[in-house]
């Protein structure tokens, strides 16, 4: 492959604008800092678009598959294997926790934790209204509403129903079908415009995130961050290797296939930055629209594996880091506790950090003001658990895909091979 037809691919220049941006918010802080709007530019252009796309790519997926027993089908197959592969990844999280004791030697007095620096999050912890609060958020206030705010489950809520009740009628419904269907292409030829961009958006991002907190502050806590990343890595290695293995493909051909999208990811530290193109990789990958339509969206709030794993080992560093002994018991506490609260923390920057916030608040021997030690470095663990989270959605719209039979294996096939080909610089 040329210089030429490299610089021009996407995920090189994603590459080269992260590296830049980490340069400039290094050497000039306060550039990299006035270089934030760049980033939030990027992330709102793309949630703009997200709520359309979700909504046309579960219709047309449901309308597709023409029984509403699938549709549950695949929807129940989505809710218990994210139940499964996420209490793995919280259990993973404890364990490496201990393994590496990431805490280990800090001996921070409570008494000297000033909790100011995250009272923000605790407050917003605290608006939390339980499991009940939870399932009726879901249900927007009008059916125009869960666009107008773009949260993604009311606006899935919304788009099941839909699809479903156009199945019920049937062929007088098919025109509107086909119109929903066409104009998802329109969005998706606008998300394609908005890809372009992406490089510019990793750059500002990653520019302010470097320029505001600084390399040095990862230092102190480098222990910490490199046990997190380390553990993601075996569980994305393993256990979603694993998965990806017993489905019958490679999770590192399928990590190669979404590359672009995990650089983006990468600077952003946002997995729903990334959410229109993923639908549209593993469609193009070979897993029909239905499976995708359901099981990518409500993934990102049902599925978030690099959030377990967080939260369960942030809890353990801040005990031993105040040299605070957890029973079996409150730890067992925990990891029922943090598969609800992880549910709430959505694709959005700093959600991870809130939804600690609402874990610690049931393990009180735990301070909350502990949190201000991991404080200054959670936007860069923040980048970790963004690129598991979309990782193991991926890999769950293929497994599943593979497992309802809705999955072209040979299309699958040829991407690779097109791939193969490309990098021996070899015609396609």
């Amino acid at each position: 492959m040329t210089i030429r037809k490299l610089l021009g691919t996407l995920y090189i220049q994603v590459i080269i604008a992260i590296v830049l941006g980490v340069i400039i918010g290094h050497l000039r802080p306060d550039t990299g800092v006035e270089l934030k709007p760049l980033g939030d530019a990027f992330i709102k252009l793309i949630k703009m678009v997200i709520g359309p796309i979700i909504f046309c790519t579960v219709v047309s997926g449901i309308t597709s598959m023409h029984d509403i027993k699938q549709v549950g089908r695949v929807g129940g197959k989505a809710l218990l294997y994210f139940e499964v592969v996420s209490s793995f990844a919280l259990l993973i999280g404890l364990i490496f926790g201990h393994l590496l004791h990431p805490g280990a030697g800090f001996n921070i007095d409570i008494k000297t934790l000033d909790a100011g620096a995250v009272s923000g999050f605790v407050n917003q912890a605290d608006h939390g209204e339980g499991i009940t609060g939870f399932l009726l958020h879901i249900i927007p206030v009008t059916f125009f509403d869960a666009f107008a705010k773009g949260e993604i489950l009311p606006i899935l809520l919304v788009s099941v129903m839909f699809g479903i009740s156009l199945v019920l009628i049937g062929e007088r419904a098919r025109p509107l079908a086909d119109s929903i269907s066409q104009a998802s292409e329109v969005f998706f030829r606008i998300v394609g415009m908005i890809a372009r961009v992406a490089p510019l958006g990793a750059f500002g991002a990653i520019a302010f995130t470097t320029g505001k907190y600084g390399i040095g502050s990862m230092l102190p806590l480098f222990k910490l961050i490199g046990t997190f990343y380390l553990t993601a890595f075996v569980f994305v290695a393993c256990v979603l290797g694993g998965i990806a293995r017993l489905a019958g493909f490679s999770i590192f051909k399928l990590l190669a296939h979404i590359k672009s999208e995990l650089l983006i990811v990468l600077g952003t530290s946002t997995s729903e930055s990334a959410l229109p193109q993923l639908i549209e990789k593993l469609e193009g990958l070979g897993c029909s629209k239905g499976v995708v339509g359901i099981v990518v969206p409500t993934g990102y709030t049902f599925n978030l594996d690099g959030t377990n794993i967080y939260m369960t080992m942030a809890v353990l560093f801040l005990a031993q880091a105040t040299n605070i002994d957890l029973t079996l018991e409150q730890q067992l506490t925990l990891l029922l506790v943090t598969m609800l609260t992880s549910k709430g923390a959505g694709a959005v920057v700093g959600a991870g950090f809130v939804a600690l916030a609402a874990s610690l608040a049931v393990v009180p021997t735990v301070p909350v003001a502990a949190m201000v030690l991991i404080l200054g470095v959670d936007r860069f663990m923040a980048e970790c658990r963004s690129l598991t989270n979309i990782i193991g959605n991926a890999v769950a719209a293929v497994v599943i895909a593979a497992w309802e039979g809705q999955l072209d294996r040979s299309k699958m096939g040829r991407i690779a091979l097109k791939k193969h080909r490309v990098l021996q610089d070899e015609p396609v």
